[in-house]
C-alpha cells in the first residue's frame, strides 16, 4: 500500500477560539484526540507509513503521536516552518519523504472507504491523480465535482457550477510528478492543482457510497462526535 500524507498544518480559523491553542487534529472525540481515530482507521486499512504535514502548533501533534508505534504505523513529519505553505505547498515540501505515488488525506476527515480499492483504481486508470467522490447534492457542503459516466469532467472548489452533484470525498492519490514542478516553499492550495488536473483530463475518479465525516465545521464536529461515540461503545 502507498504511504499516506495527512495534511494537518492549517490554523482552523472556522473553529476559533477553540483552535487558537489546540490544533484541530487534537480535538477530543470520545475521549481521544481525533488524530488517534484517523491513525487507527488507517492501520485497519493496511496502511503502514504516514507522513504528517504539520504547521500551526505542529509540535503538539508530534508530542501526542510520536513515531506511531502505538498504532503499528511508522509516522514521520514534514513541517511548513515559519511560513504556512497551504495544502499544496505542504505536500510539495513532503515529497522527499513520499514515494512516487501516495495517498493524500485531509487532517480533518474520517473516511470509511477502501484504501485498497482506491489504490487499485488509481493504478488501473493510469492518470497522474485520482480523487474519490461522493454524490453529495449539496447536503453537507457545496458540491464541487462534475461527475459523468464514471469520470471527473471538472473539479472546482472556488466556483462550482449548478450541474455539479458530487463532492471531493477527502481521499486522493497523486503521482509525485504532479507537484515536482513547484519550487519548495511555494504557497498554494491543493484544490487549485486538482482543478488544473481535472480540466486537462488528468484526474481520475472513484465514486464512494458511504458518507464522509469531517471536523472542519461546527455541524461536521457534531456529526462526527456522534458517529465516533457509537464506534467507541461498540
Amino acid at each position: 500500500m502507498f504511504a499516506v500524507a495527512i495534511l494537518a498544518g492549517g490554523q482552523a480559523m472556522r473553529l476559533r477560539p477553540v483552535t487558537e491553542k489546540l490544533p484541530k487534529a487534537l480535538l477530543p472525540f470520545a475521549g481521544r484526540p481525533f488524530i488517534h481515530w484517523q491513525l487507527e482507521l488507517l492501520a485497519s486499512q493496511g496502511i503502514s507509513e504516514v507522513i504528517l504535514c504539520v504547521g500551526f502548533l505542529g509540535e503538539q501533534i508530534r508530542d501526542v503521536v510520536g513515531d506511531g508505534a502505538e498504532f503499528g504505523i511508522a509516522v514521520r513529519y514534514s513541517s511548513d516552518g515559519e511560513v504556512l505553505l497551504g495544502t499544496g505547498g505542504a505536500l510539495r515540501r513532503a515529497l522527499p519523504l513520499l514515494g512516487q505515488n501516495f495517498f493524500v488525506l485531509y487532517g480533518d476527515s474520517y473516511l470509511n472507504c477502501s484504501f485498497e480499492a482506491t489504490q487499485a483504481a488509481y493504478e488501473a486508470q493510469r492518470l497522474p491523480g485520482l480523487m474519490t467522490v461522493f454524490r453529495n447534492a449539496d447536503r453537507w457542503e457545496r458540491s464541487n465535482v462534475l461527475w459523468r459516466d464514471g469520470r471527473i469532467l471538472e473539479y472546482n472548489k472556488r466556483t462550482p457550477s449548478a450541474d455539479m452533484t458530487h463532492v471531493d470525498y477527502g481521499l486522493a492519490v497523486l503521482s509525485a510528478r504532479t507537484l515536482a514542478k513547484f519550487p519548495d516553499g511555494t504557497v498554494f492550495d491543493l484544490a487549485d492543482l486538482y482543478h488544473e488536473l481535472s480540466v486537462r483530463g488528468e484526474l481520475g475518479g472513484l465514486e464512494v457510497g458511504e458518507r464522509f465525516y469531517e471536523i472542519g465545521s461546527a455541524h461536521g464536529i457534531e456529526a462526527t462526535a456522534r458517529y465516533l461515540s457509537t464506534r467507541a461503545s461498540s
